[in-house]
Order: C-alpha cells, then structure tokens, then sequence
C-alpha cells in the first residue's frame, strides 16, 4: 500500500470515529433533553426528534437535521403564562432588573416591552435578531426562556399606581437579613434561562441592547444549574451545599396547583391584567460553604432532615416518601429535629402554604476573606407571596437549623403577567388598558 493510500485510509478512519463519536453524543443529549422537557407544562415543547440511527428529523418529520442535542429544545414564547415559570429547569440563567431612565415613563414602558417581547420571541425560537451580535451562531433555541416582571416602583413611574396589584405590598423585614439595597428590587426584571451559556448570554445582550434609553441596568446576577444529561436519569438539582434542593415542590399535575401558582383566570377590576400571572420573589441567598463543610455529615442532615446521599427524610423511606414529623428514636426525641429545615418549611408546619422554588446556584469568586462568594439565587412563584413566601420565610427565620450557614444578601419582589397572546407583548392588558 502506498504511503498516499495509507494516508487517505487514515483520514477516513478518523472520519468515520468522528461521525460516530458525534451521533452517540447527540443520542445522549438528546435523552438529556427528553428528561427534562418530561412534565413541562405551559407551551414547553421539544421542535425536533431524534431518530434511531442518532440523526435528527425537524418535528418528528423525516430528513435530517442539524441540531440533534439539547439545543432542538424549543419553548413556545406565547401561551396563557409566560415561559420560565413551570419550565424545566436550564443549566444557564441571568437575572436582571432595569430601573426606568429618569424622564421616562408609561410611553417608553410600552415601547420597551413591545421590543423585548419581539427579541425574546425571535431569540425562543433560535433565530437571530436585527443587527445580531453572532455570539450564538449555529446554536439552536436550547430551551430558552425570557421571562418580564414588573416591581413596585414600576407603576408609580408609569402613572399605574391605581393598578398596582395588592401582591406586590412590600415583603417584611426578618431578622436574617443582610440586604444591599443596591442589589434589591428594581422597576423592571428580567429572568433568562437556557441550556446553553452562549445562547443565555446572548439573550442577556439582546435584552441589555433593547433598554437602549428607556432604562437602565439596576443589578444583574449569574447562575446555574446541571446541564442535561449529566446524570444517568432525570433527578431533582443538588445545591451548593450538595443537597437535593426542590424534593416537594408542587407538582403541575397537582390538582391545586395552578390556583397556589398563578392567579385566578377571573380576576377583575384593577388587578385583571394579572390573571395567569404569577409573582416572583427573588433572593441571592450566600451560602456559608466554609462553615457548612466543618459538619459532620449526620450534623448536616440533621440540620436538613433529609439524608444527603438521596433526598430520603431521616424517618426513611425514597426522596419522595412523606416526612414522618411524628416518629420519634432511640432516645424519645424526634428522628427530624425540631428545628430541621425541612420540618419547618413543610406545607403543613404552614397552614398549607406552598410556592413553586426554581432556583439558579452562583458562584462569583472567592471574596477578600478567602471564602467563596457563592449560594443560591433562590426565586419562587406563587399566587399571592403574602400566603406563600412571606409565612414559610418568618417561620425559618424564628428557628431554622439552616439559619446559621446563609445570609440573605438581596431580594426582589415582581408582579409577572399571564402570557401574551399570539400579536401581544407581555405587559400588553396593563400598559394599555
């Protein structure tokens, strides 16, 4: 054989290892992409299947297709909430909220969200806006969802006072409170995930280019989560402080779940513009790691009052098994502690209040002390925050085991309208009622 046609039989070996290193990589994240688009509600849907032999076929249709990953995974922009609240959770997001410039008001509100409801649109569905930056060429959609809030303030500078939802009164002070105000709250938020960090940035630009003079950046916040396919099967998210963070969140499939979610469908008066919205409780939760991993492991399920290794509460049982509030041990106290975070924060330690947690985790550098500026942006949807967030959160803050290792650092409330309609822009029923 000639050293030509040796050379010619390497390259195609090496062609045909890649061809199938690239298929079996695309059947993986693919998997990764149905576990997680399993249970969505809310106009999730997945915009391409992949095929036995590993290809792609746009829509279940025949023919190939060039994204055969996670990246398919398209969310539908319009539907009766907005994207981002029962999605399944994305490894990527940013957070961001935007005071109006001053001078401007309802006029400029409304131009504004006309134009972020277009490039969110656009962007969902993995095309590119005008004038595109490129950062996320040859990506596809990859489940991306931008999702609008209004704050408090909002409606003061647009002249909306009289419309103010009484859902967005102001949260309570509590006593595990470090707030920097600087870093709380704003007129605008602005909530972006993806399973993709260059096409969650990329909408992140998009949105910060949109505000042009209209409004201003107030704070912004990074986060993230496992990517899909990761684990060997879908499996509820790990915190920073390696636990299994969300276990009894409820379910879509609850019946009450869209009435302790969003609000009610036939909300009149005033608060109309609401109905199918929800409201948004936003707070940079730094996590004391140091401290934290000086625990024994049983201390630190302990505190939790689940078992680390699975989610399973200490009374045992799966991760889905009910907390036995009521067994006791060995020594006649209870097997959950008393102050265990997981038994104060149950539903029915709370008359029932519940909110959906949908966190992101961060990690922004090591801080001058030499420990890690890292924790948890922990954002939760609810019906009416007075009635979900706000009786869970007094009840941790008199007594929580946890209480000693975070620090409440920022916090947010937003209202968050309904979805809008195909021709809409989301905030459409109150900018121009």
């Amino acid at each position: 054989m000639s050293e030509s046609d040796t050379s010619k039989r390497a390259i195609s070996e090496r062609d045909d290892l890649e061809i199938s290193r690239r298929r079996l990589l695309g059947t993986v994240g693919a998997a990764g992409a149905a576990g997680l688009v399993v249970g969505a509600v809310g106009g999730a849907g997945v915009s391409a299947a992949v095929s036995s032999d590993g290809t792609a076929s746009a829509n279940g249709a025949g023919g190939p297709a060039a994204l055969t990953t996670v990246g398919s995974t398209e969310v539908m922009f319009h539907g009766k909430h907005q994207a981002g609240i029962t999605t399944p959770l994305q490894s990527r997001g940013h957070l961001v909220a935007f005071d109006l410039a001053p001078g401007a008001g309802r006029k400029e509100a409304v131009a504004l969200m006309r134009r972020w409801s277009a490039t969110a649109k656009t962007l969902m569905a993995g095309k590119a806006p005008a004038q595109d930056t490129g950062v996320a060429l040859d990506a596809g959609p990859s489940s991306l969802t931008v999702t609008f809030g209004f704050g408090r303030t909002f409606f003061d500078r647009t002249g909306l006072a009289s419309r103010r939802p009484a859902g967005l009164d102001p949260l309570p002070a509590f006593s595990s409170d470090a707030l920097d105000p600087r870093r709380s709250e704003g007129d605008l938020w602005v909530q972006i995930g993806a399973d993709d960090a260059l096409v969650a940035f990329h909408a992140l630009r998009a949105v910060q280019k949109d505000a042009g003079d209209a409004a201003r950046v107030r704070w912004q916040m990074n986060g993230f989560n496992r990517s899909a396919g990761a684990t060997a099967r879908p499996m509820t998210a790990r915190n920073l402080m390696g636990q299994v963070d969300g276990t009894r969140n409820p379910k879509p499939a609850d019946p009450d779940f869209d009435r302790r979610i969003f609000v009610p469908a036939g909300t009149t008066g005033a608060e109309a513009w609401i109905a199918g919205g929800s409201y948004a409780v936003v707070r940079r939760i730094r996590m004391l790691l140091d401290d934290w991993e000086k625990l024994s492991l049983d201390r630190q399920e302990k505190v939790i009052g689940r078992r680390k290794s699975d989610g399973a509460p200490l009374t045992g049982g799966t991760e889905t098994t009910e907390l036995d509030l009521d067994k006791r041990g060995p020594d006649g106290g209870t097997v959950i502690p008393d102050n265990a975070h997981a038994r104060i924060s149950a539903p029915e330690q709370n008359g029932g209040a519940a909110m959906l947690r949908r966190p992101f985790s961060f990690h922004d550098g090591i801080g001058p002390d030499g420990t890690p500026d890292a924790g948890l942006l922990f954002i939760c949807w609810q019906a009416d925050p007075l009635r979900g967030f706000v009786p869970v959160q007094r009840k941790l803050d008199r007594g929580d085991a946890l209480s000693p290792f975070i620090r409440h650092e920022a916090s947010g409330l937003f209202a968050v309208p309904g979805g809008p309609a195909e021709g809409e822009y989301v905030g459409q029923r109150l900018l121009e009622a």
